[in-house]
């Protein structure tokens, strides 16, 4: 394997897998990883050491008291500010280099293989759009869940088939902030479904709140949701949900009264 540098494109990749990954597992034995180093031909290793040095570019990372090897490079640097400038072109712009790499019909059969989140405001669109919205929502699901170690940030279900990743403000709402995983939370079908409704929402605190619409004198309403009322979220260990959003979300998506 050659020790040439990097390119922006083989970054791009890492960062695109980066995200998606959970911290503890960015090392050479993974199948993920093996599989880019040997399409962009560098070794496990060095693909593990690129997104251990990305992961210390991460705030939330670095907060926690754990470092990667310090050592990021100003291309590094670069790619994770335009991945932050904007999620989307950049997600889908990784999508193709890869495709580009491995082939066309390879990347679609796995997007076609995801099992997103269903988005109504795509209805009828084209075959080539909805192969992006499955890339795009596959890449915001495994982004925000592997975030929160695939579990619920509020009662720490970890099924995989009842977790959702939740977006803050929603999908219809704000473009740029479709994908960027800051937007999300990792909840159970039951929660999301309430703070997608606006019965419930987070303080400043990331404490939970109840709508008083739902307060209901029944009891699963009890059980599921008053137990709960107050109570502080799990945090992610990466891409810490963005307060700015949330409020939005307290200010036009929650029902107050």
């Amino acid at each position: 394997m050659s020790r040439k540098d990097w390119t922006p494109e083989q970054v791009k990749l890492a960062f695109h897998l980066y995200c998606q990954l959970p911290y503890g597992r960015l090392h050479h034995r993974n199948p993920e990883i093996i599989a880019l180093a040997n399409l962009i031909e560098r070794t496990p290793s060095a693909v593990a050491m690129k997104l251990v040095n990305i992961a210390s570019l991460d705030p939330v990372i670095l907060a926690s008291g754990r470092k990667g090897f310090s050592n990021a490079s100003k291309l590094d640097r670069a790619i994770w500010d335009e991945f932050h400038a904007d999620w989307e072109r950049l997600v889908l712009e990784s999508e193709q280099i890869r495709a580009d790499l491995e082939g066309e019909s390879s990347s679609q059969a796995k997007a076609e293989q995801a099992e997103p989140e269903a988005l109504e405001d795509y209805t009828g669109e084209t075959r080539t759009q909805s192969v992006e919205q499955r890339v795009k929502q596959s890449f915001f699901r495994r982004s925000v869940l592997s975030s929160y170690s695939n579990r619920c940030c509020i009662i720490g279900l970890s099924e995989p088939r009842l977790l959702i990743a939740s977006h803050i403000v929603p999908w219809s709402q704000d473009k740029a902030n479709r994908l960027n995983p800051s937007n999300g939370l990792c909840l159970s079908a039951l929660y999301d479904r309430a703070f997608d409704q606006g019965l419930m929402t987070f303080d400043e605190d990331w404490r939970v709140v109840l709508s008083p619409q739902l307060k209901q004198p029944e009891p699963a309403v009890e059980h599921f949701f008053v137990s709960i009322e107050g109570q502080r979220i799990e945090l992610p260990n990466r891409f810490s949900p963005d307060p700015v959003l949330m409020e939005r979300h307290r200010e036009t998506v929650f029902f107050q009264s």
